[in-house]
């Protein structure tokens, strides 16, 4: 769902809206145009694409940003480098204030071609809101826009993908554990709960999302936790809200998926620490 006061995706990419803070700003000798407005809970824009590469970044909050099958769930200590003409779904699973960036692609030397989660720390962030500002002078923006460009630190970082399957007792599974990550049946109960065998349900998951299921759920779970996460909740606490009997069960799925634990995952870089 889009908020009311948020220009429309595309437009925004275009660079055709130059509004105050809670809107977009360009300057139209600048490479960057920059958005910044507040996400409600739950709201998230259609599927769409840019003509411009995006850097996507939660000043306050938790952003969450889907490709495809692949999502990923980013604290403010990171944020998403998606390229120009890349179908994708921003939104937020907590409030959460939206800052992004528009860079033409003709003369931005980074050239990544996939999704790339780049890591923010205190001076990469102050960069960030400064673009935003009305009252930069043409010289200021231009050095400020090469500084960010050469701040660009790629993170190694493993998207958490859901793929979604298509057969209906399949779906019907999903939706259980969409609306209640912590569910701990087995296969077998949930293969009885939608009137199928633990067998065919097994061979389901794997067809259809190209993962074993526990392996899907495993990916679920973590997607669950990183808002929670990323709002401060202890770790034991956010295991047991995700289905896990012991924090250090959590934090092994965590390390094996994720390829970071928690702690490094939301700290970001080491070189400093963004609000």
């Amino acid at each position: 769902m889009r908020p009311r006061s948020t220009p429309p995706a595309t437009a925004v990419a275009a660079g055709r809206y130059i509004a105050g803070p809670a809107g977009v700003t360009a300057d139209p000798v600048g490479a960057i145009v920059v958005g910044s407005f507040p996400l409600a809970a739950g709201q998230w824009f259609a599927p769409h694409e840019h003509p411009r590469h995006q850097l996507a970044w939660a000043t306050r909050g938790v952003l969450g940003v889907a490709v495809g099958d692949d999502s990923w769930v980013l604290p403010p200590t990171r944020a998403l480098w998606i390229p120009a003409g890349t179908v994708h779904r921003t939104g937020a699973p907590r409030d959460s204030v939206f800052h992004s960036l528009y860079l033409t692609p003709d003369p931005c030397p980074v050239d990544w071609r996939r999704p790339t989660v780049v890591a923010v720390d205190d001076l990469l962030a102050a960069l960030l809101s400064h673009l935003g500002r009305e009252d930069l002078a043409p010289p200021a923006r231009q050095r400020a826009e090469a500084v960010v460009l050469d701040l660009l630190r790629p993170l190694p970082s493993t998207p958490i993908a859901v793929p979604e399957p298509l057969d209906d007792r399949a779906r019907a599974v999903a939706a259980l554990l969409l609306s209640d990550p912590s569910d701990s049946r087995t296969l077998e109960a949930l293969a009885r709960a939608v009137g199928t065998s633990r067998r065919t349900l097994s061979r389901l998951f794997a067809q259809e999302t190209g993962m074993s299921f526990d392996r899907w759920r495993t990916h679920l779970r973590l997607r669950a936790a990183l808002p929670l996460l990323a709002e401060g909740h202890p770790v034991a606490r956010v295991a047991h809200a995700v289905g896990y009997a012991t924090p250090s069960a959590f934090l092994a799925a965590f390390r094996r998926t994720v390829g970071t634990t928690p702690q490094r995952y939301l700290r970001g870089p080491s070189s400093g620490r963004c609000r």
